[in-house]
């Protein structure tokens, strides 16, 4: 490991370090997502044989079709924050990985199980 990445790593319990914590946290997150990243391609190894690749489409193309699919204003708002959270984090991972998640939130968005509160209405606990 680097010798930057562990200075990182290190704590000092006697002396808050906001500014040393936040890189932590930073650094934490990035080696969470090499390591998702890592599970992913060993589970779905890179097929030798590719065929014609889908047609493309734009990031607002795709929060379109699912806010349009989701049913329901507050469904429609989750679309456009999971694809924007989606295609953030889109160019640190393969394609395939990229697909498998646009797939998980469409599930998400279109279970007419999953009813969530009208905008500005409080929870009951």
């Amino acid at each position: 490991m680097a010798d930057w990445m562990k200075a990182l790593l290190e704590v000092d319990p006697s002396q808050p370090d906001w500014e040393g914590q936040e890189q932590r946290a930073a650094v934490n997150r990035v080696t969470r997502l090499g390591q998702e990243v890592q599970a992913f391609e060993a589970r779905w190894p890179a097929l030798e044989d590719e065929a014609s690749p889908t047609p493309s489409f734009t990031w607002s193309q795709l929060e379109r079709q699912l806010a349009d699919l989701a049913g329901c204003p507050v469904k429609a708002g989750m679309a456009r924050d999971l694809v924007s959270a989606t295609r953030k984090m889109s160019r640190f991972k393969p394609p395939e990985m990229v697909l498998r998640e646009i797939l998980c939130m469409t599930w998400a968005l279109l279970d007419e199980g999953f009813q969530p509160p009208p905008e500005g209405s409080a929870e009951m606990p």
